[in-house]
């Protein structure tokens, strides 16, 4: 044990002034801010209700991006999720895609930016039906699954946080509700995304 010591302080000795020449592997430059672009890129994790589906869970990804300083700043964003329901009959698998123009009013606190962001366009839903056991009944076709695709106009508002971490990197939260519009009726939900964020 004692030998162990003395090894450890001669190497300690002899590597001491080549870890001081290398210097801290993290310093203040580190987690200095070094944006100064107006563009600002994201994607990350997207989760909400789905479209048309009543009930469940959609999981997926979503990016964006925005241009703007100041106050104001306006962009677009994409998403695609999808969800899975069973009944006693069918197994329902929705997969939404979710494509925004946006425009928002942001304000600068610390080291981020706290924004609200109003999101118009349209979300793609594709539904596919498939009956339980159909196929062990010998059912085919249509009798058996059933798909279909239709758009739908849908228009979104979210609380956003971005946070600057380190040079041009950016975490970034936001959520909100969510409204699209289909045979005459409004489906009302929810959507966030927690991810990272580019502003070079």
């Amino acid at each position: 044990m004692l030998r162990l010591c003395f090894a450890l302080l001669f190497v300690s000795i002899l590597c001491g002034p080549a870890f001081a020449v290398e210097g801290p592997l993290l310093t203040d430059d580190t987690w200095r801010i070094s944006s100064t672009s107006r563009l600002t890129v994201d994607g990350g994790l997207a989760l909400g209700a789905p479209a048309a589906l009543p009930t469940g869970l959609s999981t997926g990804v979503g990016a964006g991006a925005s241009f703007g300083s100041g106050w104001f700043t306006l962009g677009a964003r994409g998403s695609w999720s999808s969800a899975t329901e069973s009944s006693i009959a069918w197994t329902v698998t929705h997969q939404d895609i979710r494509l925004r123009a946006t425009g928002a009013i942001q304000h600068a606190v610390g080291r981020g930016r706290i924004a609200l962001r109003m999101g118009l366009g349209h979300t793609f839903v594709r539904e596919d039906r498939l009956r339980n056991q159909g196929a062990r009944a010998g059912l085919t076709g249509s009798d058996l699954e059933t798909s279909s695709f239709s758009a739908r106009p849908a228009g979104d508002l979210e609380v956003v946080v971005l946070l600057h971490v380190a040079g041009p990197w950016l975490l970034t939260l936001g959520g909100g509700p969510s409204v699209s519009y289909a045979t005459s009726t409004l489906h009302g939900g929810w959507i966030s995304e927690l991810g990272i964020g580019w502003q070079p």
